[in-house]
């Protein structure tokens, strides 16, 4: 069987290569990365200073030496001599000071740069809304976060600066080649139609070497950060070693491109060299001439001096050459970055949204339509309505719709039609960030982050004291299970709380909710990964955090939702069944079938 690709592997599936333009030295995209120096106008300023004065102290030292030599050394001049080392000496120090502070100047702006580019790139990814982290891989993102900005940050401190140095040191080369000699100028300008057919030729095959190069990184990242979060279902299935198959072809595939990529700039650099040494043999067999000529159009000294001056005007080439192909990849890294930032969330709250003063917790849903693709939904006209206070069950198979549901009430998704009433105000009038601020969450994937027990409770309040934490904590009547733990609320969790078991992962998740006190409280299979003498414990604990607050409960353990004021029963996006879970029971329906399956197991 032929072999599939590694260009589209991932661990568990192929998918199709995502595509990117690359415009390389996109003007449109250095305008862009300028407007953010426009907050260090003063560093940017003397930056600039700095590079002016860089351009012109190079071939200043070559046109001192060249004066010496053509000036009081053809004359025999002693005292000429020795001033004229005195003032190169002077000269020649005065370079290394510019050049100390156009690096340290040129550091300090790209740092600046880099560290408000991924501030805004981070601001930006909080926009987002759900669907795109769930049709994202993660490691794309990493990728833009690190390699592109890395990419940024070598483009703002080393190419720009740099190859403005090198292109004001020819500059001037070329004006004190044109004061020399104009003629024997003109022979240096025939350079110029060469260099563009040699960029011309290299640019395209560095665009897509790069473009490779670059693709193939976000799959070896992506792998990388899939592989590590999945690694104890890696270890479960023993796929540890068709996993590291599969990351070794992604891993040569890179190596593969990477090593493309330096064999056309193996080519392309030294193409401009041997262009350059051309061009000084044409300029030493012309010049060489010209000074020969009986009638003298041109002296041995000004010879001198022009060769000096060609040198100077050649050396910028090889160096501009290699800023080429750096800045090709800032370039790549810089779009890929704006792409990014370019990307609207998938909607935002309506204009006139308003934010949330208080809230009593009355929910409407009034006809609701809703796919994940608008094509196929999975809800169809859900009507239902929780007063302030009550308690709504969410019952049903795997896929009938019930964590759809939720997200709709927390305005994670926007439905295709009908609409969501919050105190007969229509979320879509209501501000997202307001509408969470008085709504808490626990899901069946009780997610923690990196620090303390402390530390994540707080959470759902920044300024929540220890004192606070604990008062949760004994309303939940849990506290003994955050005492157990070796340093208590100061434990560190681990990775996603990996240290921890199931139910102090649970506890710290209820109390995160019940600190932020809020109205509405969402709670998605809260108990379906706990052991039963857990569930017990937490059972009372869910008693206290559901007390007073309108609650949505998605439960496949029956027990958890007895006392639900209103139970919704759905199969495949319908409410089937509706009602308190006595008279469903009696009903003798799918909840009973459910509730039949429950006891026995």
């Amino acid at each position: 069987m032929a072999r599939v690709s590694t260009l589209d592997r991932t661990l568990t599936r192929h998918v199709e290569r995502q595509e990117e333009r690359q415009r390389p030295l996109d003007f449109r995209l250095i305008l862009r990365l300028l407007e953010f120096t426009r907050p260090y106008r003063s560093l940017r300023i003397f930056l600039m200073i700095s590079v002016v004065l860089r351009s012109i102290q190079l071939p200043a030292l070559t046109l001192c030496v060249a004066s010496v030599i053509n000036g009081p050394i053809a004359k025999h001049d002693v005292n000429g001599v020795v001033l004229g080392g005195i003032v190169f000496f002077l000269l020649a120090l005065s370079t290394q000071v510019v050049m100390h502070f156009r690096q340290k100047l040129a550091l300090d702006l790209g740092e600046a740069v880099v560290c408000d580019l991924r501030n805004a790139l981070f601001r930006h990814l909080q926009t987002f809304r759900m669907r795109w982290f769930h049709e994202t891989r993660v490691g794309r993102v990493i990728s833009r976060m690190t390699s592109d900005i890395e990419d940024v940050r070598v483009g703002v401190q080393e190419v720009l600066f740099v190859t403005m140095v090198q292109v004001g040191q020819m500059g001037v080369a070329a004006i004190a080649m044109l004061w020399y000699d104009w003629q024997l100028f003109l022979l240096v300008l025939g350079l110029a139609p060469v260099l563009w057919l040699i960029n011309h030729h290299f640019h395209r095959r560095l665009s897509k070497n790069l473009r490779n190069l670059r693709e193939s990184f976000s799959r070896v990242t992506a792998t990388l950060a899939e592989s590590v979060v999945g690694i104890r279902v890696t270890q479960a299935f023993v796929r540890q070693q068709e996993n590291s198959n599969i990351f070794e072809d992604l891993a040569e595939d890179h190596s593969r491109y990477n090593s493309a990529l330096l064999k056309t700039q193996g080519l392309f650099l030294p193409l401009l060299d041997l262009n350059s040494q051309v061009f000084i043999v044409l300029l030493l067999l012309v010049g060489g001439y010209r000074v020969l000529q009986p009638d003298h159009p041109m002296d041995i000294g000004n010879l001198i001096g022009f060769f000096f001056m060609a040198n100077l005007f050649f050396a910028p080439v090889l160096v501009i050459g290699n800023q080429y192909n750096q800045a090709m990849t800032a370039m790549a890294g810089a779009e890929r970055l704006f792409n990014l930032l370019d990307t609207p969330p998938e909607w935002s709250d309506a204009i006139g949204a308003k934010p949330l003063t208080s809230v009593a917790g009355k929910v409407e849903v009034r006809d609701v339509t809703f796919g994940y693709n608008p094509s196929r939904p999975v809800l169809h006209n859900v009507s239902f309505q929780a007063e302030a206070g009550q308690m709504i069950a969410l019952v049903g198979a795997t896929g009938s719709g019930k964590s759809s549901i939720i997200n709709l009430v927390a305005k994670f998704y926007l439905p295709q039609s009908g609409e969501i009433l919050l105190d007969g105000i229509p979320l879509r009038d209501i501000q997202a960030d307001s509408l969470h601020q008085h709504m808490g969450i626990v899901l069946q994937n009780n997610f923690l982050f990196y620090g303390t027990v402390a530390d994540n409770i707080r959470f759902g309040k920044p300024g929540a004291t220890d004192a606070e934490i604990r008062e949760v904590l004994v309303r939940l009547g849990c506290p003994d299970l955050i005492d157990s733990l070796s340093n208590g609320l100061a434990t560190q969790v681990g990775e996603r709380g990996a240290i921890l078991s199931s139910g102090q992962r649970q506890l710290i998740c209820f109390a995160r909710a019940l600190i932020a006190n809020p109205s509405i409280l969402v709670l998605d299979e809260a108990t379906s990964s706990i052991d039963s003498a857990t569930e017990a414990r937490l059972q009372a604990a869910l008693s206290v955090l559901i007390e007073g607050r309108t609650s949505f409960v998605v439960a496949h353990r029956l027990s958890t939702i007895r006392d639900a004021d209103l139970v919704l029963v759905l199969d495949h996006g319908h409410i089937v069944e509706r009602g308190q879970h006595d008279d469903l029971i009696k009903q003798g329906g799918i909840y009973a079938s459910l509730h039949q399956k429950f006891v026995q197991a």
